[in-house]
């Protein structure tokens, strides 16, 4: 099965597959998990082609009365190995692709 979505007005899109396995009798009882892998796809290597980009990085903020940390941050370049929070990963691919994406920052008010 493949998953596709849209970015708003950004001109890219994810795909991603859910891998499909058969299951013996023995782990039918077992909880299972899905995974989703993502992949981002777009021209010349960089996620944001056209946002933003007189800014060195491109970092919103959105303020929230219920979250239980002071800063959450949410991954945008889709490469995080914390998916979908922000591990940093985005730096790496800025040098390499001289992008600016960052991350979605939710604030606590």
């Amino acid at each position: 099965m493949a998953i596709i979505a849209s970015t708003f007005g950004t001109g890219l899109s994810y795909a991603g597959h859910l891998p499909l396995r058969r299951f013996t009798a023995g782990e039918m009882g077992r909880k299972q998990q899905r995974m989703v892998v993502v992949r981002a796809e777009g021209g010349g290597g960089g996620i944001n082609p056209e946002i933003r980009k007189n800014e060195e990085k491109v970092v919103d903020s959105v303020v929230v009365t219920e979250l239980s940390k002071n800063i959450t941050p949410y991954c945008r370049c889709w490469r995080s190995g914390t998916f979908p929070l922000c591990d940093g990963s985005h730096v790496k691919h800025n040098k390499a692709n001289g992008d600016n994406v960052g991350p979605l920052l939710l604030k606590k008010q």
